[in-house]
């Protein structure tokens, strides 16, 4: 069960980028109009999670219990439009590897600092070596990927 998870979580990082690429090319599409080409990927999204909610039977629920929720709580959804909305922005403007190379490592630290506090009521999972290290790699990943090239030249340039 846990490698469909697994899988899952993957297929779900693919369809970020799909969805990162489509996104930017439906503003191009759309005049550049980048908040308009955000609207509509947020707008479609949202009209499929109603007609899915609605199939099963919790939309009402969940819509009525909004005024009981801390305003924390619901800010969910204008975090998911910015995030939306940067990379409809800066896809075409910094390449789709260097956009999502810096959410993945963004994503990372972020998630790492949430779990090992418990942050936002989250369970507490402490920062492991293992775990640290690997973001280390990560983070190092990125910073190669963004900066790999001028760091070749420069090194190249010492011998």
């Amino acid at each position: 069960m846990l490698s469909l998870l697994f899988v899952l979580a993957f297929a779900a990082g693919c369809a970020i980028s799909i969805q990162a690429a489509v996104n930017a090319q439906l503003a191009a599409g759309f005049g550049g109009n980048v908040f308009g080409a955000a609207f509509y990927s947020f707008a479609t999204g949202a009209i499929a999670l109603g007609i899915i909610a609605t199939a099963q039977g919790g939309l009402a629920a969940a819509l009525s219990a909004i005024p009981s929720q801390p305003t924390w709580k619901l800010v969910g959804g204008l975090l998911g439009a910015s995030a939306i909305f940067s990379t409809v922005l800066l896809a075409p403007k910094i390449g789709l590897a260097n956009l999502l190379i810096l959410v993945i490592a963004g994503q990372l630290v972020t998630s790492l600092l949430i779990d090992n506090f418990g942050l936002l009521n989250s369970a507490v999972r402490p920062l492991t070596a293992i775990k640290f290290v690997g973001a280390l790699l990560v983070v190092s990943g990125a910073l190669i990927t963004l900066f790999g090239e001028r760091m070749a030249a420069w090194a190249s340039h010492l011998t």
